[in-house]
């Protein structure tokens, strides 16, 4: 398959997955990007590749970035943040700051759990509804993630976002306890 044909196919894809989370029917979404419906129909059927600029009022009008509807990752999508890695949107001289530790579109309500694992423990979750996804920034320790039965080493420091529409775990497999801070978006119900 192509690059193109990839680009095709997530695109349609990630239309009708975002479309659909929001509730909208191809005439609402056709009527708030200012494009034809037959072109969203073709869009989501992979049988059109549609100039940029069509790409872009889709994803304002769903209220998503381009990466997000050009995304072409299979399966549960995780993005580790090293610690080295987050962004410092201001900062003083007297070492006042503020980082941007990781992100992600929230289609729904917004949760926020502090978290303590001992060593040797872990807390499996079955998944949750499409669309939910789940923000952990480590403070102390080093937590193991395992997402749909792939372990994934998350140090102090680091933070991590996923979809946890999978079944998921948290893990603590060292010798200190794991101190982290937990976001998770639920998508609204309609």
């Amino acid at each position: 398959m192509s690059d193109l044909d990839l680009l095709t196919q997530s695109l349609a894809r990630n239309v009708k997955r975002w479309r659909t989370e929001r509730g909208f029917t191809l005439e609402a979404l056709a009527a708030r990007a200012g494009v034809s419906r037959g072109m969203l129909i073709q869009i989501e059927q992979a049988r059109t590749n549609p100039s940029l600029g069509t790409v872009v009022k889709i994803g304002d009008a769903l209220g998503v970035s381009i990466t997000t509807l050009l995304d072409y990752e299979q399966g549960p999508k995780v993005r580790i943040v090293p610690a080295d890695q987050a962004v410092r949107l201001w900062h003083t001289e007297t070492g006042s700051y503020n980082r941007l530790l990781a992100g992600t579109e929230a289609p729904g309500p917004l949760e926020m759990w502090d978290w303590r694992l001992m060593p040797g423990e872990g807390s499996p979750s079955d998944p949750h509804p499409g669309g939910t996804v789940e923000l952990v920034h480590v403070l102390a320790g080093d937590m193991t993630l395992t997402v749909d039965g792939v372990e994934h080493h998350v140090p102090e420091g680091a933070s991590v976002s996923f979809e946890a529409d999978t079944p998921h775990t948290y893990a603590n497999k060292g010798e200190v306890p794991v101190e982290m801070v937990m976001a998770v978006s639920v998508p609204l119900v309609r």
